[in-house]
């Protein structure tokens, strides 16, 4: 597909693909966390996918499981991979540890503390701010790739959040009903500098496991992945 109109650019929010983390860790901007192979799996499923629309640049998070998740994307279409760090994980004050109710972080009284406000929220990166950095990512994927279109991956929660914003919904909100599974595309049509458009897309669903899916009960290390 190609989209020669200059005045319409498409820009695609895509999520990384499944890490291996087998001790549930809250991993956030932690490095070390690699995809695992079903997660590469779903990269390729996305190359693939893309394989044969008008991309002209891509570009990731600098946290691992995005560039692994970019690379083949890249790759097929010849380009460079880019990097820019207003698409990285949002920060958590629960990063590093395991997070469940019972068995993690959340039963620990000295961290309720954190949990008084869902509204900013108060346990990590007020959702304004990252509104604030994934919308100049998104405009600066948006003029490198004028009149066709660009990747960008980066994670769940900024996608979550930036979509919500340009949908004109309330950026507070539960969880579990985020429309961003593993390897996903959250695509961004503008018309000139106006988004016009957002459309979702889920390529690799096939490859994801039930539990990780969009409106699956969260399992112990998948919050804001």
């Amino acid at each position: 597909m190609s989209t020669e109109n200059p005045e319409l650019t498409v820009v695609h929010l895509m999520r990384h693909g499944e890490v291996h983390n087998p001790e549930g860790v809250l991993y956030g901007r932690r490095p070390g966390y690699h995809l695992s192979e079903l997660g590469r799996q779903m990269a390729d499923r996305v190359a693939e996918h893309l394989a044969g629309r008008d991309i002209r640049h891509v570009v990731a998070s600098p946290l691992e499981r995005a560039q692994e998740t970019a690379t083949p994307i890249a790759k097929a279409h010849g380009l460079d991979l880019a990097t820019d760090g207003r698409l990285i994980e949002a920060a958590n004050i629960f990063e590093g540890k395991t997070f469940g109710v019972g068995d993690g972080a959340l039963s620990r009284p000295a961290n309720w503390k954190y949990l008084t406000n869902p509204f900013r929220p108060s346990w990590g990166e007020p959702y304004v701010d990252q509104v604030v950095r994934m919308m100049a990512a998104l405009g600066a994927a948006r003029d490198a790739a004028r009149g066709h279109e660009a990747v960008c991956v980066s994670h769940q929660l900024p996608i979550w959040i930036v979509r919500s914003y340009a949908e004109r919904r309330r950026l507070w909100h539960d969880p579990r009903k985020r429309q961003c599974t593993l390897a996903s595309l959250t695509s961004f049509t503008f018309q000139g500098d106006e988004i016009v458009s957002v459309g979702y897309s889920e390529p690799a669903i096939d490859l994801v496991p039930a539990k990780l899916r969009a409106g699956a009960k969260p399992v112990r290390g998948s919050v804001g992945a």
